[in-house]
């Protein structure tokens, strides 16, 4: 499935943007949290969706000589979004954890390397979880179900309740191997 041609959809159902803006878009603090996606991405699914008919486009001139595609959604381009954002689709495979796969073969190493390793995910949790905090500061309250400002803090609120679980899991085994080294060390 092309994920990505539906998160253009979305951006321009949203408002009508320049491939330029759409970038942006995907780097901005909310959807860089959980999506991202390059330029060099970005331009071919925009040909490929104006092939399809799923948005259009006009020109703008800027300045003397420069041109901007602004591009906007078509209504066969909003229904295709709907039907897709209506599809229970099944859990994705876990993705791919460099860390996690080194603590699964952390028996190779020694205590005062894995405990390394854990002390510096940990302080790299906790820095996004501050990160993610930070972002929900802009919100006294639960935004109302309607609005465009839902979905983020949707998406927010479960990113820090990950992370929260994330320091906690750390905690504990870093908690742990401290014990289990303390223990062999007085044998």
């Amino acid at each position: 499935m092309r994920t990505l041609k539906y998160a253009i959809l979305g951006l321009l159902n949203k408002k009508p943007m320049t491939g330029y803006d759409i970038g942006k878009e995907f780097n901005n603090k909310d959807l860089a949290e959980f999506w991202t996606a390059k330029h060099s991405q970005i331009y071919p699914e925009l040909k490929k969706l104006l092939d399809e008919e799923l948005i259009v486009y006009q020109i703008e001139i800027s300045g003397e000589i420069l041109e901007k595609k602004r591009y906007s959604i078509t209504e066969k381009g909003k229904e295709a979004f709907l039907n897709w954002l209506k599809k229970d689709e099944p859990m994705e495979p876990t993705p791919k954890d460099i860390f996690r796969l080194r603590m699964y073969f952390s028996n190779n190493l020694d205590g005062a390397t894995r405990l390394y390793l854990l002390d510096r995910q940990l302080i790299q949790h906790r820095d996004r979880l501050a990160h993610l905090n930070k972002n929900k500061e802009r919100y006294d309250d639960i935004p109302p179900l309607e609005s465009e400002e839902f979905g983020d803090y949707l998406v927010l609120s479960g990113a820090i309740s990950r992370e929260e679980a994330t320091i906690q899991w750390l905690e504990n085994f870093i908690a742990y191997c401290k014990n289990q080294d303390r223990n062999l060390s007085s044998l």
